[in-house]
């Protein structure tokens, strides 16, 4: 949702370091569940590239708003520390543009 990534691949190179049984159990639950939705890659026909679906994007105002409270209370956070005075400020602004690069 944040890191633009879309491919099994990209969420198993992810900082958070995911086993491959683990990553692909999530994925299949959150395509079961209309989290996410997974179509094969137009460029390469044996890659499948996941996407959230509505359901999925509604979930992002929650999600900003668990990134913002660890941003203030988790001291090892990798949120960017511009982020929560960003968010205070201007929400709605930032739904917004998330979503537009979601589309």
């Amino acid at each position: 949702m944040f890191k633009g990534k879309s491919s099994y691949t990209e969420f198993l190179q992810s900082d958070e370091k995911v086993s491959t049984n683990i990553l692909a159990d999530r994925l299949k639950k959150l395509e079961n569940n209309g989290i996410v939705e997974k179509a094969i890659a137009s460029e390469n026909r044996s890659k499948l590239i996941y996407a959230l679906t509505e359901r999925g994007k509604e979930l992002l105002p929650i999600m900003l708003e668990i990134t913002a409270w660890s941003a203030k209370h988790d001291s090892v956070t990798n949120t960017p520390a511009s982020f929560l005075s960003e968010f205070t400020s201007s929400k709605q602004e930032i739904i917004t543009k998330i979503l537009g690069h979601l589309k």
